[in-house]
């Protein structure tokens, strides 16, 4: 495993959940429940399967669609 990429990827994924709705929810569901590691545990769950599902379609993808191509796609789709 490439040190560079898995420290890039860390960051970029860490920066990007900062304040959305996920992380919106989790406060929420851990106040409102009073049971902060169950909370936790749901939501690392949850947010790790996606994020394989996620590895796991864009390997399936690149074999199938040039690189450029789908980082084109991203940027757009990530202006929206």
């Amino acid at each position: 495993m490439t040190l560079t990429l898995l420290i890039t990827t860390f960051v970029t994924i860490f920066l990007a959940e900062m304040g959305d709705k996920t992380q919106l929810t989790t406060i929420t569901l851990s106040s409102t429940t009073n049971k902060p590691l169950a909370v936790f545990i749901g939501s690392s769950v949850a947010l790790t399967l996606a994020t394989l599902i996620g590895a796991l379609a864009g390997g399936s993808i690149a074999n199938l669609i040039p690189a450029f191509f789908l980082k084109f796609i991203a940027g757009i789709v990530f202006l929206y």
